[in-house]
């Protein structure tokens, strides 16, 4: 590869103590940006070795003296205590039963915004009818009915934030456990802008100030039994953002009072897989505008002392919502997303704003990564992380442009893994490769634009649930994941933007969940105008696909609201008695998606093809409706070989004018027509041959496992001289 690629656009971690080791690395990585960790320092040798500096901080956290100063400034959270059954008419709850005890502390002065529940009937237990003792943290409720269940919503202090919390635990960390403040209170906010002003006067040398991220962090609620010791976590919930202050500015503000209970939700929460209420939806807006806006005069403060702003796009990144109108106001210059996937790296470049996108790749440079498996220890592998997380992550890179990539962690720890930083030069070079040619041109891209309908609209843009293995069963992520790296524009409509006029630009829409989710639309799917309005559009040419439960909601003469377009429908058992039409896989059909048949699906009518069949069941049906078509699947995975064929699903009789796609699922490429150039990138590890389909030719190429080749070729109508060179 050129060595026009050995430098530039890569983040390093520095480590005082290992200044060797650091500079070694610098150039072996072509680093122009050095920074320090969580953990970590830089010494005056690295600060002053030309590269540009990234100093880490988290705005809410390293606090702890002010904090045991004023305790009640700490973030807080509504908990419902465990479920107790009363076997007589007085019940004892123990609130932080079952609970991580190093997490939580009761606030006791919060009593007014607590709940006592009968969860049996759903009701509140009138206030007179409980009390609550200080001394033992325990509430008793008086006049309970017999055989009833019972418990408590309260709101207990955050006592250890959660990001430090884990890597004690799982890194055995020995330094004070680190407590969190929340910069809703005037008096943390006073302090904070003191405390960052005389940080930045402190740190000369910083170049970049990387926040870390914001305020308030991803639910993460820990249990104190190993077998369970994860009780609640998703990537988008607002539970670590209440306190008694944002819920009296909220009722002020909107003129309404939010409840425990609208929080706890009889112990679903609100986790952005399920769709939300209205009152959490202005709670979500309301949070956001408080958390825009003081992250502005933080920004502001920074800029003052002629220095950047980036921003992690994980940790405490709740209320800040990259693709808000008030996100865009911060002024921040850059934001950084880890990655695992290619979903990930489109959801940081889809940020809108000047803003530098860089990515933080991984393993991180930890003895045990996310996944709890070793990868810096004995039995660990980072050289072939880092190329399967690549490979995924590059797939993305070739669609939509990326600035800078990098890496975080405790340097010394690749010490002994020189495969590992063999590997990270030669992704370096790649990504430097990529970026070159986003540079220079355009990436071509197939006439055909996907629309993904969800409650949330471009609110969640290229994501629905974290990292791709924390919820790797939704049908959602899988679907996002094979779209990340194909030649389509891709855009995220809510519910409320299903009007002719934003469907006449969309070719295919798509809706993916299971029933009652934010993904597949719950409620919403009780509007019908939504229904007529998406039904006109199938029948004036638009491709409707459904997976899973798509268009799901109770109380209809259809349980998918969509069933007349789709040609199918679930049945929840009462069509017991009701016939079937035979299953009957279309002859010719060669789909064979690796996903699994689906209880209860059945034709409504002899009109719908399947495509394919499974166990007698349809798994992929069409059903043409007008002009256009319904098209269902019973679910769906991530994978190589099933992104090779939705791709010819989405595109089956809507593109004639389809070039530069393979004959090999492993094999990705991408052409960019002004830079006369296709790339070639083999997603597995073994050698892979692959025919490409350019504009007037077939080209055949090989490529060693995880490579990459560039191609050198004129785009259509031209002679295609190809010359490759990995």
């Amino acid at each position: 590869m050129s060595d026009l690629y050995d430098y530039g656009s890569f983040t390093m971690p520095g480590e005082a103590g290992y200044e060797e080791l650091t500079l070694q690395l610098a150039k072996k990585w072509g680093s122009d940006v050095i920074r320090d960790c969580d953990g970590t320092k830089l010494s005056e040798q690295l600060l002053s070795a030309g590269m540009d500096v990234y100093s880490t901080i988290c705005i809410i956290r390293d606090h702890n003296v002010f904090i045991h100063e004023h305790p009640e400034y700490q973030q807080q959270v509504f908990l419902e205590s465990e479920r107790v059954l009363a076997t007589s008419s007085t019940v004892s709850i123990d609130l932080l039963s079952g609970y991580f005890s190093k997490q939580f502390a009761v606030n006791k002065n919060s009593t007014s915004y607590w709940q006592v529940y009968d969860r049996t009937s759903d009701t509140v237990v009138p206030r007179i009818n409980w009390s609550y003792d200080a001394e033992s943290d325990s509430v008793t409720i008086q006049g309970a009915m017999q055989w009833h269940h019972y418990s408590v919503n309260f709101l207990a202090f955050r006592i250890w934030e959660e990001i430090n919390m884990y890597n004690h635990v799982t890194n055995s960390w020995e330094k004070e456990p680190l407590k969190q403040l929340d910069p809703r209170y005037p008096e943390v906010q006073e302090y904070l802008r003191s405390w960052l002003t005389t940080w930045c006067e402190e740190h000369e040398e910083t170049d970049v100030v990387r926040f870390t991220s914001l305020f308030y962090n991803f639910v993460w609620i820990w249990g104190s039994d190993e077998r369970n010791p994860f009780l609640f976590t998703d990537w988008a919930s607002y539970d670590f953002t209440v306190s008694p202050l944002a819920l009296d500015q909220f009722a002020r503000e909107y003129g309404y009072r939010l409840t425990s209970e609208d929080f706890i939700n009889q112990g679903y929460r609100n986790p952005n897989h399920i769709a939300w209420k209205q009152k959490m939806v202005d709670y979500l807006w309301f949070t956001n505008r408080f958390v825009c806006s003081f992250a502005k005069e933080l920004v502001d403060i920074v800029h003052r002392y002629g220095k950047k702003a980036y921003v992690f796009y994980d940790d405490s990144w709740v209320g800040m919502e990259p693709q808000s109108e008030a996100f865009g106001t911060i002024g921040f210059d850059g934001i950084i997303k880890c990655v695992f996937s290619a979903f990930e790296a489109r959801l940081c470049s889809s940020v809108p704003g000047k803003l530098t996108h860089e990515l933080r790749l991984h393993p991180y440079l930890f003895p045990v990564g996310l996944g709890g498996a070793p990868t810096f220890k004995e039995g660990g592998d980072p050289a072939l992380d880092a190329q399967k997380y690549w490979v995924q992550v590059r797939r993305a890179l070739l669609r939509a442009p990326i600035d800078r990539i990098g890496l975080g962690g405790i340097l010394h720890l690749v010490e002994g893994f020189p495969d590992f930083v063999d590997a990270i030069a030669d992704i370096a070079k790649q990504f430097r490769m990529i970026k070159d040619l986003h540079a220079k041109s355009s990436v071509y891209k197939v006439d055909l634009k996907v629309g993904i309908l969800t409650s949330w609209g471009k609110l969640r843009t290229w994501t629905c649930g974290g990292h791709f293995h924390e919820h790797p069963d939704l049908d959602l992520i899988n679907i996002l994941e094979s779209l990340a790296g194909l030649p389509y524009e891709v855009e995220f409509l809510s519910f409320d933007e299903v009007t002719q006029k934003n469907l006449e630009k969309i070719d295919v829409l798509i809706n993916a969940g299971f029933a009652g989710s934010s993904w597949s639309g719950g409620e919403h799917w009780k509007d019908d105008k939504i229904v007529t309005t998406l039904t006109e559009w199938v029948h004036a040419g638009g491709v409707f696909v459904g997976v899973n439960e798509p268009s799901a909601v109770q109380g209809y003469a259809n349980n998918l609201r969509m069933a007349p377009v789709l040609g199918i429908d679930i049945d929840d058992g009462r069509r017991l008695c009701h016939g079937v039409w035979k299953v009957e896989q279309e002859a010719g059909s060669k789909l064979n998606l690796g996903i699994r048949s689906k209880t209860g699906v059945y034709l409504i009518d002899k009109e719908t093809k399947v495509l394919q069949a499974k166990d007698n069941l349809a798994v992929v049906t069409q059903r043409a409706f007008g002009k256009g078509k319904g098209i269902y699947l019973s679910e769906y995975w991530y994978s190589s070989e099933n992104t090779f064929m939705l791709r010819s699903i989405l595109e089956q009789d809507t593109i004639h004018d389809s070039f530069y796609y393979t004959d090999n699922p492993m094999v990705d490429c991408a052409y960019f027509p002004e830079a006369k150039t296709l790339v070639l990138v083999n997603g597995g590890g073994e050698r892979q041959g692959v025919r490409v389909q350019g504009a007037n030719e077939v080209v055949t190429v090989n490529l060693e496992g995880f490579s990459m080749k560039v191609v050198n070729a004129y785009y259509k109508n031209q002679a295609i001289p190809y010359t490759c060179f990995a």
